[in-house]
């Protein structure tokens, strides 16, 4: 039953602006460069208006983001507003512990939930860039 409750307070409506962020994997599948090697791309999204504000490239070969890496997302969804949310939910099975560190050390609730429960979010920004990466692919 909590689980249920839970999940229907996940959605962009009942969040304002810049009170809640989600930073989450946006790609399926490796983004293959020749000259890096490959990435996942990280994202940070505002849960009220399904803004990314920031992404990372991560190297595939690493486990979770870096401390540099963490800060560097959350000063770019700092840059927008100036401040940062109270809370930032993260994919339970991702690896995040950095970037929770980081969030927490700057006032942020780190709240882990299902991936399911962020696809309300999460789903048509990780559809428009695996779009985006084929439609690449083939020009």
């Amino acid at each position: 039953m909590f689980q249920q409750e839970i999940a229907l307070l996940l959605k962009p409506s009942n969040f304002k602006v810049n009170e809640a962020w989600i930073a989450f994997k946006l790609n399926d599948a490796p983004v293959c460069t020749e000259a890096d090697g490959d990435f996942n791309v990280i994202a940070l999204m505002d849960a009220a208006s399904c803004f990314i504000l920031s992404t990372e490239f991560v190297y595939v070969n690493s486990a979770e983001p870096s401390k540099l890496e963490s800060k560097s997302l959350l000063k770019g969804g700092q840059s927008h507003k100036q401040c940062f949310p109270k809370k930032l939910f993260i994919p339970a099975d991702q690896a995040a512990s950095t970037l929770s560190r980081e969030a927490e050390r700057n006032g942020i609730a780190v709240v882990r939930v299902p991936e399911q429960e962020l696809l309300v979010f999460i789903g048509e920004a990780r559809q428009g860039f695996q779009e985006h990466v084929i439609g690449a692919r083939l020009q």
